[in-house]
């Protein structure tokens, strides 16, 4: 979508508003550190729990250590052994990082039981893409990030029109070129209900337009009361084809 807009009309966002279905991991890493866009965007997070006991957003990452420090104040470290030569971290299929606490330092703890009372020692995942994730909380703190999810609703509002008070809750035609028919017709119908609104407010500018254009026009109501079945614009089809 970001690369239709770009190709299309030339623009380039610099903040992307959007809900909880685009905050995931991948997609923000590919707005913040590949196109340079600001994520205003609910990060997605399934890392709390349920069960009353201590969530991994209780621990600390300690960023210049690669490690997390625990409420109990414990490190978890992907590797405990020195090696010769610096091991690199590899993730797994879902691009986590797993970091572990010692077990001794859990068996010790009194924070165990509220920890990892089924667990031996507690473990803490973290994504590859936790600090584009870390960028979109740090400005979801912002002011900014208020006003935009207010501009988001406004949007999402004429989407939920359309679908419910326009009918388009599915496409009648198929392929790409039939569903920009469509949308391109409920966007004229919806700016045509707007613009019926602003015309009472503009009537003073627009019934003198009309008049010079349409000669003999009288507003609305003099439209219905007095019908001049003369002018091209008053008459059927048939006598327009005709003429």
């Amino acid at each position: 979508m970001v690369d239709r807009v770009t190709d299309t009309f030339g623009l380039k966002p610099e903040r992307l508003i959007a809900d909880t279905a685009y905050g995931t991991g991948p997609m923000l890493n590919w707005l913040a550190e590949e196109r340079g866009i600001v994520p205003h965007i609910p990060v997605v997070d399934k890392s709390g729990r349920k069960d009353g006991t201590i969530e991994r957003a209780d621990f600390i990452y300690d960023a210049a250590n690669d490690a997390y420090v625990c409420p109990g104040g414990k490190e978890l470290r992907q590797y405990r052994r020195a090696f010769s030569k610096p091991r690199e971290a590899k993730p797994d299929q879902d691009g986590m990082l797993r970091y572990r606490a010692r077990k001794s330092d859990c068996d010790a703890c009194g924070l165990k039981p509220s920890c990892c009372p089924k667990a031996p020692q507690r473990k803490v995942t973290r994504s590859i893409y936790e600090p584009s994730s870390d960028v979109a909380r740090a400005i979801a703190q912002t002011k900014q990030y208020a006003i935009s999810c207010k501009l988001r609703k406004k949007v999402e509002m004429l989407f939920a029109h359309q679908k419910r008070i326009l009918g388009i809750d599915r496409l009648r035609l198929r392929g790409p070129c039939g569903a920009r028919d469509e949308f391109h017709l409920a966007a004229t119908a919806r700016n045509l209900r707007k613009l019926a609104k602003l015309l009472p407010l503009r009537a003073q500018y627009v019934l003198p337009a009309l008049r010079d254009y349409c000669p003999g026009y009288q507003g609305p109501a003099g439209w219905r009361r007095h019908r001049d079945h003369s002018h091209p614009l008053k008459t059927g089809r048939a006598d327009w084809q005709g003429r």
